[in-house]
């Protein structure tokens, strides 16, 4: 077996690299950036050196400097990880010469399946199905007008070198196609040095579904079932799950083969994941089309090692070594369900707006994961699993994927998992950047994602009007009710003993009015029992002043049965608690019940008016500015293009107007709240 690897990569994923790794006996060497200097995986390898600057540009996209790596310490391998160097020919090509093994494909299968227009070709021979469109390279804005004109609105374009939702266009008239043909040019070049672009037919009720590939070099190739990736925003996978509730047994074995018949016509070995684009409209599910092959590890991989017990990174290592598959396809099961969320830094209160800086809180719901080799190993602890590259105190940098965890959980049933990530997300404590942790879980609550019938569209479907919130029930508000009026006794009766403030011998209030979101709940204490508007609630929880999650027990009470344990994030506010759990934030009000009534005559703070402001919702490199001082702007009008974490936004005037003054210019880096323009 190898002696050493070196992972070309960062984050979460050379973590969990070198945690494998580790386990098999092999030593590790990891590389890092200046933004990286301090990150867990840096300190986990055996060996570490450092290759350059922040920008991946100019550190972890350097074969070079990878490479001389490798040699200056004497590693036998190279994992790729995924993203970066992963699906580089090139940079394949130079480990061989090297000597240097490369932890995956081999090269003329990376190079067949990165070219998303080569790729379907070889599908089309292969005998998969593809998605109908215009496999060629087109010319111009014109050629791409005409090209969806022909295949019929609506159409995808995509970088054909993209990946990671990057360089994807949804067009549904020829509007759209003019609008966004050149972006999409754009940040295929800038992301993967390539700006083809290619058109396809867009699939009605589409459900991304991906079949797992597991091949040796000794031509053996299994498929280790499927994933559902449906729940995807600006096509960015943000949940996926192992299986897929829609897929039957009859169509995960043709999908499975046709996979794998499409890997073996490119002699491929390693992991690889074929992705599908199924039709939801089609009962009988035979509708499902080839969209691409990853030449690699996926980002949503644990769910399907919780399935299945396979360790998928041990196995790629074990295949590049030379090793035969110890399993063959009949070996291949599923046990119990697995979901992974996402967890990213962005802001989906703001309408998910990237969100960098320092994490001044992070504390996940379990340790970090480790596969020890016990029974259930690659399930985490009691079914969780939390896959991360970031410490407490750490920074999540504008320069890489603002991706900050991955929540995996394991049921034996899918309604289990999904419970266990509710559970798991009420107790994740993450403080000094914003992130969806909410958002993810109004997901998991909601009804529709209960049932199993996803699309791609779920979350524009959904959620068509931005997040707000998960929907809260009325029990669940009592609930919050009582355990502020417990806090705020807590916090009366801290008061009370701090010398020289108050009387010792001052009873704390016992009654309080409770205003949560606008409703409010009369909390009184009793000889040790507490009531929330005359109802009384067995309550059971702990709470010292400056707890930031508290965890309580509410036991079912004769008139409404409920029994549940919550997890409450709780931060003081000048006149409550702002509570969070269950997906939403609610912010609460607590007064003492003799004072409550005072508040009609406070006097409402209005907020002042910036729609004549176009402000950075984010921080960005501003790419262009569409307008100039004196300008006539109408309502909905491309204003400026903001680039952000690799993605490209687009801002729109909200208003008829005149450009009154223009603050930025085009390669300025602009801060958050920057005032971009002024209109009249």
């Amino acid at each position: 077996m190898f002696k050493k690897i070196l992972i070309a990569n960062r984050g979460e994923i050379a973590s969990r690299v070198i945690k494998t790794a580790r386990r098999m006996g092999i030593k590790t060497v990891a590389v890092y950036s200046d933004a990286d200097a301090r990150a867990p995986f840096v300190t986990m390898a055996d060996e570490a050196v450092h290759i350059g600057p922040s920008p991946a540009s100019e550190s972890y996209l350097i074969a070079d400097k990878i490479i001389a790596a490798a040699k200056q310490t004497g590693a036998d391998a190279v994992h790729p990880g995924y993203g970066f160097l992963s699906e580089r020919t090139s940079f394949a090509e130079a480990l061989a010469k090297e000597g240097i093994e490369f932890i995956g494909p081999p090269v003329n299968a990376i190079a067949a399946m990165g070219d998303k227009i080569e790729s379907k070709k070889l599908a089309l021979k292969a005998g998969v199905n593809v998605v109908p469109g215009f496999v060629g390279e087109i010319d111009d804005t014109e050629h791409a007008v005409r090209i969806s004109a022909e295949i019929g609105y609506p159409v995808m374009m995509k970088a054909s070198a993209g990946g990671g939702g990057k360089g994807m266009r949804l067009a549904y008239n020829e509007k759209d196609v003019r609008e966004g043909f050149e972006a999409t040019k754009r940040e295929g070049l800038n992301s993967f040095g390539d700006d083809r672009v290619f058109i396809e037919k867009f699939i009605l009720n589409p459900r991304h579904i991906e079949i797992q590939i597991l091949g040796d070099k000794h031509g053996n190739i299994l498929y280790l079932n499927e994933r559902e990736c449906s729940i995807q925003r600006r096509h960015q996978k943000v949940v996926e799950e192992a299986p897929s509730p829609f897929v039957t047994p009859k169509m995960r074995k043709a999908m499975g083969e046709q996979c794998v018949a499409l890997s073996k016509a490119v002699g491929y070995y390693s992991a690889g994941t074929v992705e599908l684009i199924v039709s939801g409209a089609d009962p009988t599910g035979e509708s499902f089309y080839f969209l691409e092959m990853n030449t690699r590890l996926q980002v949503e991989h644990p769910v399907t090692e919780a399935i299945t017990g396979i360790d998928l990174v041990e196995q790629m290592i074990r295949v590049a070594y030379g090793e035969k598959l110890a399993m063959s396809q009949k070996d291949i099961g599923i046990d119990g369900w697995s979901i992974e969320n996402r967890v990213y830094a962005e802001d989906p209160y703001r309408g998910f707006l990237p969100s960098t800086g320092r994490l001044t809180r992070y504390r996940p719901p379990v340790p970090g994961w480790t596969d020890d080799g016990a029974e259930n190993g690659r399930r985490g602890v009691a079914g969780v699993r939390v896959d991360d590259g970031v410490y407490e105190g750490g920074e999540v940098s504008m320069f890489y994927d603002p991706m900050i965890a991955k929540l995996v959980t394991w049921g034996k049933t899918r309604n289990e998992a999904a419970d266990k990530q509710i559970a798991a997300l009420d107790a994740f404590e993450i403080e000094g950047l914003g992130h969806n942790i909410d958002f993810v879980s109004a997901i998991m609550q909601h009804p529709r994602f209960r049932s199993g019938e996803l699309t791609t569209g779920f979350i524009a479907e959904e959620y068509p009007e931005g997040f707000h919130g998960a929907a809260t029930s009325g029990d669940l508000k009592r609930d919050l009710a009582a355990i502020a009026g417990f806090i705020a006794t807590a916090r009366a009766d801290r008061a009370r003993q701090v010398d020289g403030q108050l009387a010792e011998d001052l009873p704390p209030p016992v009654d309080w009015s409770v205003t949560i979101d606008g409703t409010a709940y009369a909390v009184a204490f009793a000889e040790d029992v507490i009531s929330v508007d005359g109802e009384a609630v067995d309550l059971a929880m702990e709470y010292t002043p400056g707890d930031r999650l508290v965890t309580a027990e509410i036991s079912p009470s004769t008139s409404s049965g409920r029994a549940e344990t919550l997890s409450v994030k709780v931060e003081p506010t000048r006149t409550g608690l702002k509570m969070t759990t269950r997906g939403a934030i609610h912010q609460v009000q607590i007064l003492e019940a003799r004072v409550a009534h005072l508040t009609q005559h406070m006097i409402e703070k209005i907020p002042p008016d910036l729609s004549r402001f176009l402000i950075c919702p984010m921080p960005g490199l501003l790419v262009s500015l569409n307008v100039a001082e004196g300008d006539k702007v109408e309502a909905g009008q491309p204003l400026a293009v903001v680039e952000a974490m690799k993605m490209e936004n687009i801002l729109r005037a909200e208003k008829s107007a005149t450009v009154k003054k223009v603050n930025a210019k085009a390669g300025e880096s602009l801060a958050v709240d920057a005032v971009i323009l002024e209109l009249e």
